[in-house]
């Protein structure tokens, strides 16, 4: 006589729709599908013929309770222990967040949220599903507001690289014009070097060629030996044209006492309206002694 076996009743795909309707699995969904929150050290869980698999760490699968997934064996999870074991997961998950976020970021409220879960074994249903959910969504907020903090902090870096590299390139521009114009005012102020701008400026500024300008370097070799710094001990004259008080140049600029540039400009100027040429300056001072 055949032994009759008795056929285990198939599931229609009717009616495991209808079982994975149910309230509390919705819920389960709804948490499963807010967000991807898996991070080295954290669980995996993977949804497999109705159930869930604790993936590939022996050490998590012991503290859930539960088997590690392998290729040949796929114990599942449902129920208050499906709860439990996306509640470790979410909790480790949220610690990677919580250890990884930038220090400027508020994490007060997945703290509380994840100190609130962390009584999961005692909880099931609508609570423990509740406090899975508020703990995802305030562990996507954390992960959000810290990289949106790292992008603020490097851009607050970068900006701040530029500001000092801007700052430093004008501080060097700055010192670089500074040092080119203390080189002309030396360069000027030197005998060559102020008779130099006095036949330029003698000639451009006032038409006076180079008969002129013997007469002028006859006047002012006698007057203070070019010499910007000279000073006439009997009655206070200075500089190149002897100006008295030498305070007259200046209407030239207020460098008057180191730059022959500027004495130069106020010493031809007093010639023109005093003289009209440098000859007929050079003609009195010969008649004089002064001019």
């Amino acid at each position: 006589m055949k032994q009759r076996t008795t056929e285990l009743p198939t599931t229609t795909a009717s009616t495991r729709r209808e079982a994975l309707d149910s309230p509390s699995r919705r819920v389960r969904r709804a948490v499963r599908n807010r967000t991807t929150l898996v991070a080295a050290g954290a669980a995996v869980l993977a949804v497999a013929g109705g159930g869930v698999l604790v993936g590939t760490q022996p050490a998590l699968g012991e503290a859930l309770g539960v088997p590690t997934a392998s290729p040949t064996s796929a114990p599942a999870l449902d129920g208050t222990a499906l709860d439990r074991a996306q509640a470790q997961a979410t909790i480790s998950s949220a610690q990677v967040v919580l250890a990884d976020a930038n220090h400027k970021t508020d994490t007060a409220t997945l703290e509380q949220r994840v100190d609130a879960l962390d009584d999961y074994r005692k909880l099931s249903g609508a609570a423990l599903t509740n406090r899975i959910a508020s703990t995802v969504a305030a562990t996507q907020q954390v992960a959000e507001a810290s990289a949106a903090q790292d992008k603020s902090d490097v851009d607050a870096q970068r900006a701040a690289a530029a500001k000092a590299a801007a700052e430093k390139a004008a501080a060097e521009k700055a010192a670089a014009e500074a040092a080119e114009r203390a080189r002309k005012l030396a360069a000027g102020n030197t005998v060559a070097g102020a008779k130099a701008t006095a036949s330029s400026l003698a000639s451009s500024q006032y038409g006076w060629g180079s008969d002129q300008f013997q007469c002028l370097d006859s006047l002012w070799t006698k007057e203070s030996g070019w010499d910007y710094r000279a000073v006439n001990s009997n009655g206070g004259a200075t500089g190149i044209p002897q100006a008295l008080p030498g305070s007259k140049m200046a209407t030239m600029g207020s460098d008057w006492q180191t730059n022959a540039t500027t004495q130069i400009k106020w010493g031809l100027q007093y010639i023109a309206d005093a003289y009209g040429t440098p000859c007929a300056a050079w003609g009195h001072s010969q008649a004089s002694n002064f001019y």
